[in-house]
């Protein structure tokens, strides 16, 4: 088996992305930056979203089009690395974001408007301003820093001290919370290194 069917056969995750064909600047900026935001990762474009390779018709354009992203519709800007690999009379790019010692990097979602977001399972999910502030921290001091919790984070470590791992779902459902207040939870708790994450099964979950 080839290292990209390899890499393929992984699946998309916190560090591996699949694009068909980078479409406009705006909508590949927020996985770049949620990749830098994160533990960096690759994105492989030319490869649909069922691991299948289509390949890209002109890998010149789409190095342009994230080159356009990078730079511009992202800030600060980032640095990529490319490289072409050919696979069934297909190429495939192979775009390689490292992990930032500059963060938060932010994207643009429309004129004006800056998000800055990371990488959540195969997501690219937006920050609350408490976790954009733990970015901006990581460069200088130490990676995690442990901060106050409320009642809601609070609880997860509770049921943590009792049970082996939980998932969003069950989160939500101790809770009785949405999706998107317990993501956020999840990964404030992730990024000041209270919990774990893990992805290498079917459906993510958590531990201490």
């Amino acid at each position: 088996m080839t290292d990209l069917r390899e890499l393929i056969r992984q699946g998309e995750g916190e560090r591996l992305e699949f694009k068909k064909r980078t479409t406009h600047p705006t909508r590949i900026a927020r996985t770049l930056a949620s990749l830098a935001n994160t533990h960096g990762g690759r994105v492989l474009v030319g490869v649909d979203d069922d691991g299948r390779i289509v390949g890209v018709r002109d890998a010149e354009e789409e190095i342009y089009q994230l080159r356009q992203a990078a730079q511009h519709y992202i800030d600060p800007p980032l640095e990529l690395r490319f490289k072409e690999v050919e696979e069934d009379d297909r190429v495939v790019l192979v775009v390689t974001v490292a992990e930032s010692s500059h963060k938060p990097h932010r994207a643009q979602v429309a004129d004006g408007d800056w998000r800055a977001y990371v990488r959540v399972r195969d997501e690219s999910v937006q920050t609350s301003q408490l976790t954009e502030k733990a970015l901006e921290r990581t460069d200088t001091g130490p990676r995690f820093e442990r901060i106050p919790l409320n009642k809601e984070e609070l609880a997860v470590l509770d049921y943590l001290q009792k049970n082996p791992r939980i998932t969003l779902a069950q989160y939500m459902k101790l809770l009785n919370i949405g999706q998107r207040r317990a993501y956020r939870t999840l990964i404030k708790l992730t990024l000041h290194g209270y919990i774990k994450h893990h992805d290498k099964q079917k459906e993510a979950y958590y531990t201490l």
